[in-house]
This record gives structure tokens, sequence and C-alpha cells, in this order.
């Protein structure tokens, strides 16, 4: 009888023990973690239609399971490890390490490619625009030694020109029809162009569009407006919507362009 009543009373011992220890195990609950992936319905819902779905290139368990691997395939990520509780789980952050010369945003251009007047010595007349291709400027020539400077997009090596001819056709929200030679050239690099392409905001030709003399060349807006200030195009020069806008609505037919 007296060991039966001792192995009661270490039995209760025990477990009032054991649920002294659970209890003070979770006086401190677990935080809460958010799934990243963006593309949960929920998700979807809080933020309306705006929402930007994040699709992540492999799971997000993977991703934490082997941060070596994520540094190595994405070096401007950095893994930052926050240590949590004995029982739980490290929290891992991952922060963007963004380089300057790279813009974080696409959309961003560098200020000086912004529109404004600055000093020009010329021989052109006013009203006439000439094309700085090395420094990646359109200078639509002004009274008293003046200009209205934008910053463009030129042709890309290999595409580079020079020469002078008058603008022979304007046309706003143009379509577009890529050239045969274009067509074949990029289709060789697994590039597949329309044959055809309505005006529209999706349109390469952007908003506006000055068509130059019998050649294939045009001044013209631009649906990638990150690319102004660099060779980018087959020949074409391009620039901003709102800054071709506003050269559209300054120039005429007949207007002489001298490209340098």
């Amino acid at each position: 009888m007296m060991k039966h009543a001792v192995l009661c009373a270490a039995g209760a011992l025990s477990l009032l023990a054991s649920t002294a220890f659970a209890n003070d195990r979770y006086q401190s609950r677990p935080p809460v973690i958010v799934s990243p992936d963006l593309t949960a319905p929920w998700v979807t819902q809080l933020g309306g239609g705006n929402v930007q779905p994040v699709v992540y290139p492999r799971p997000m368990a993977q991703r934490m399971a082997n941060p070596a691997m994520e540094q190595q395939a994405n070096p401007q990520v950095r893994q930052v490890v926050q240590p949590r509780g004995l029982f739980s789980r490290p929290v891992v952050q991952q922060v963007a390490v963004v380089r300057p010369q790279y813009p974080a945003i696409r959309g961003q251009i560098d200020p000086q490619f912004l529109p404004q007047i600055v000093d020009y010595q010329t021989k052109e007349k006013p009203g006439n625009i000439v094309i700085d291709t090395n420094n990646r400027f359109l200078y639509l020539v002004m009274e008293g030694g003046k200009a209205r400077r934008y910053g463009v997009g030129v042709g890309k090596p290999g595409f580079e020109w020079a020469g002078a001819h008058t603008v022979t056709r304007k046309q706003e929200w143009p379509d577009w029809t890529p050239p045969s030679e274009m067509v074949a050239r990029e289709a060789a690099k697994g590039h597949y162009l329309p044959a055809h392409m309505e005006g529209g905001e999706g349109n390469p030709l952007g908003a506006r569009a000055m068509y130059l003399g019998s050649t294939l060349y045009r001044i013209h807006g631009t649906n990638a407006p990150w690319t102004i200030g660099n060779a980018v195009s087959s020949g074409c020069i391009r620039l901003r919507n709102e800054d071709v806008t506003d050269l559209y609505n300054r120039v005429k037919v007949g207007t002489r362009v001298v490209v340098m």
C-alpha cells in the first residue's frame, strides 16, 4: 500500500512538472509569419486590382533551406538571419543590395536627359533640329543662341548614321510595320515580330512619330522610357512619350533635321 501511494505521488509530481514546463514554454507565443507568396488569393483581395504578383523560381521552403544557393543565383540579394527562440526556426530576411549605377525602378532616367533650355551655338536656323547621337541629345534651335534640349535613344552599334533630312510626315499614335530586314534579323535571334501593329500604348513607336524624308528613320516616342540615353534602336531616334509629344507640337512638316 505504501509503495502504491509513493508511486501515485511521484506520478502526480511528474504531471505537474510537465504541465509547468509546457506553460512556461508557451508563455511567449511564436510570431505570426505571413507567407511571402503574393500570388495567394487572400493577399490579392487585400490589395485589389493593383497588386503585382511575384512568382518565385522555386518554393520558398527550398530558398530558406539553402540560402547559399539563393545568394549565388541572385548576388544583389543579401541574406540576413534573425535568430528566434530555442524551438523556433530562424527567420531569413532578404535585403536588396542596390547598386547606384543601376536604377532600382524601371522608368528612372538620368536627369540630364529631361527637357531643358540650354545655351547652344549653331549655324542652323531657329526651328531646325540638330541630333547629337554621341551625347544622346536632340536640340530644337531657338532664337538668341538657345535651344530646347531633349534626351534621346539612338541607334545601337552597327546602326548609327548621320546626314540631313526634312520632316516629311507627322503622325499621332502611329502604327508600326517592321521592315522586312528587321523581321528577318530578329527572327534569326529567336524574336518574332508582328507583321503590323496598330498604334497605342503598347506600340514601340510610342505616342508620336515624325518621318524623315524617304528613309526608314523616324523621330518617335517609346514605351520603354528607361532606354533614353542609350544606343538601343535600329537607327530611329526615340524620346519619352511626353517629350516627343511636346516636340511634335513645336515642329512642322518641312523642318530640317541634322543628325551628326
